[in-house]
This record gives structure tokens, sequence and C-alpha cells, in this order.
């Protein structure tokens, strides 16, 4: 049987791939920052968030795919009194790692299962990640080595390549920190007898 990633992302599908799971990606299309901008509203905590969204896209996804189980997946970044968004430019990716830089933030990264149009369970993962004092030159040469794709991550890092040169502590799960709580999704899988115990 084939997994449904409801997900477009190259992290969370190279993750998937390396592990050894068969699946197809079918992306959720929903208004994530109006979602955010609600939860947020009602007093949710990024926990709380990153779960809620992770459910509603693997539930939205599993109502195109009958039968079959559907992964959903989400990371949300607090940092002082609010979540980050993404960086729409390089300007304001700078301004951003400015910001984080020598502080520590929450990433939470989200899993959920859904078959059917019913969610069958959800995981949320949280990491500290203290990020190092980061020097003028440092930024600037990081930000011409990864360019625009750092747009695509709501802290501006790939933790798996250069991005981890951000940092001087993380306490949590790598595969989190890479956007999916991956030990936990492949637990639950054996669970619901996808993968072989």
């Amino acid at each position: 049987m084939t997994l449904v990633l409801a997900s477009g992302s190259k992290s969370r599908k190279a993750l998937l791939t390396a592990a050894g799971l068969s699946f197809i990606a079918d992306p959720a299309d929903l208004d994530e920052a109006g979602l955010m901008a609600d939860l947020q509203a009602r007093g949710s905590d990024a926990a709380s968030i990153a779960t809620e969204l992770a459910g509603q896209k693997a539930l939205t996804v599993s109502r195109r795919h009958s039968g079959r189980i559907v992964l959903g997946g989400d990371s949300v970044i607090a940092f002082g009194a609010g979540l980050l968004s993404k960086c729409a430019s390089l300007d304001e990716a700078r301004i951003l790692l400015q910001r984080l830089s020598g502080q520590t933030h929450l990433l939470v990264s989200a899993a959920a299962l859904a078959r059917d149009g019913a969610l069958l369970w959800t995981h949320a993962s949280p990491c500290q990640m203290t990020m190092r004092k980061l020097s003028p030159q440092f930024l600037e040469d990081y930000l011409a080595q990864e360019g625009e794709a750092i747009l695509s991550c709501v802290g501006c890092y790939h933790f798996e390549g250069r991005g981890a040169q951000l940092f001087a502590k993380v306490d949590g799960d790598y595969f989190s920190v890479l956007g999916l709580p991956l030990l936990a999704v492949l637990a639950q899988l054996r669970k619901e007898g996808f993968l072989a115990s």
C-alpha cells in the first residue's frame, strides 16, 4: 500500500524516501495563514497550532484518496510573543536572522495521520533552537550562499545543510528540526499495520 503525503515539502519527501517508505505527494491546498491567525486569536500555543495544521492537511487530502493513509505535517516557530512567518525576500530574512541571532526560539513539528476524512493520530514534537551570535560578515555570506531557497523555510534555515552553522545548541529531535517527527510517524504506521513490525 502507498502512503499519501499531504505536503510538497522537499525535506519531508527526503525523510520518507530515506526511511524507505513508498508514497505519493498530494499537497493540501489550505489557507494556512488564515488558519494560523484564527488559532492564535483563540489563544492556541505553537504545539496546538502545528498539530491542527497537520491534522487539517491530512484530513483534507484523505477525502481525495479513499482507503489510503494520509500523512500531514507542519512546523511552527514561536519567538518572543508571537509566531514567525516565512520571509518574502532576502532583506526580510536578514532582519529575521538578526533578531534570532544569540536567542532561543521554539520550533514545533507536528504530524497527523488520517483515512477517509477521519483523523487517526496526531503528534507534536517541540525543539528548543539556540542560535549563536552571528557576525555581520557571516550573515551576509550565509544569505549570499543560500539565496532565495531559505525563503521556503519559516526560520530561514535548512538545518540539514549550511543552516546548521547558525546554531550553538539544539534540544529536541533531529528529524523534527527537519520538519517531521519521523520516528513517531514510523511507530504509528507500524501500529496501523502499514509497516511491518
